[in-house]
């Protein structure tokens, strides 16, 4: 339920990164809108239905294509069959928030958005998501419920951050020779304004929009909730209380722990010698690991 909320949210994000980026770029904006089905991994099935990576197509297909699995129509209607599900061990306070979620984006999203409207009703996603997020921090029991909720907002959280760095790396930019000038720097900033981090970003570091400083606050600072560092340091301690509800240190947490690790005591000089991609590559791996771990280690539990 919870990966899938997280998913609606990011969907969201994504789309508002490539509509602020495409704007810049008026002359090539299928190219970026085309990185953004790249980034949400949905390149095939987006080819198969339509042969153009207009704005109107790919909005169309990211945010009410029932036909599509991960469109925010789509998978907010999974959430709110999966809670309804589990309804007794919700809180009142958070079926009605996913209730209401699935009300409302279900009518926000029952006709095409024109472009002019496309903010409005972006912001509404993310709205209803911190909705259903304050409920549960503000209702729930600190149980192994309220645990693997979070996880699966993490897991999915730690995807959509590193996917959107891996493209704004690869994607974004329309020449390796544009790597540290003013328009890396520019686009560096949009994504920063597409996962509401840009404000953090003044507050909290002192440099320049440059892509080293950025990259580290997205990457290495867990001050920044939605940073790799961060959320990975959240799945450990949500899988440590797992571990002491069952007594038991399951596989999924020996997993989270390696990602942590390497999240620890870096420098972003060092990931960029790894190689940025290389680097995102491996976290999108280990992260869907322990997703698929956690689902193996407590199936009969949940």
């Amino acid at each position: 339920m919870f990966r899938f909320l997280e998913r609606a949210e990011n969907t969201a994000r994504l789309i508002e990164a490539g509509f602020r980026i495409a704007l810049t770029r008026s002359n090539d904006a299928d190219s970026e809108w085309k990185s953004v089905i790249i980034t949400s991994a949905a390149q095939q099935a987006f080819e198969a239905r339509h042969d153009k990576y207009s704005s109107g197509n790919v909005v169309n297909f990211l945010l009410r294509d029932p036909d599509n699995p991960s469109s925010v129509l789509s998978v907010t209607k999974s959430a709110r069959d999966n809670a309804r599900l589990v309804r007794t061990a919700l809180t009142t306070e958070v079926w009605a928030a996913v209730n209401e979620t699935w009300m409302v984006l279900t009518d926000a999203l029952k006709r095409p958005i024109p472009e002019t409207e496309l903010p409005a009703v972006l912001a509404t996603i993310r709205q209803q998501s911190a909705l259903v997020r304050g409920a549960l921090v503000g209702t729930m029991l600190r149980n192994d419920i309220f645990d693997f909720c979070r996880l699966g907002t993490f897991i999915e959280r730690i995807d959509s951050t590193a996917r959107i760095i891996d493209v704004k790396y690869y994607a974004l930019l329309p020449a390796p020779s544009f790597v540290g000038s003013r328009m890396d720097n520019v686009q560096w900033e949009t994504i920063l304004r597409s996962v509401s981090a840009h404000r953090s970003f003044r507050w909290a570091v002192e440099d320049d929009f440059t892509a080293p400083a950025i990259a580290d606050f997205l990457i290495l600072d867990d001050r920044m909730p939605r940073s790799l560092s961060h959320c990975a340091a959240q799945l450990v301690n949500n899988l440590g209380h797992l571990a002491k509800d069952y007594a038991e240190v399951k596989p999924s947490h020996d997993l989270a722990d390696r990602m942590n690790a390497r999240l620890k005591d870096r420098d972003i000089g060092s990931i960029f010698d790894e190689g940025l991609h290389e680097f995102t590559g491996s976290i999108l791996r280990e992260n869907a690991a322990i997703g698929m771990q956690i689902e193996a280690d407590y199936r009969f539990n949940h």
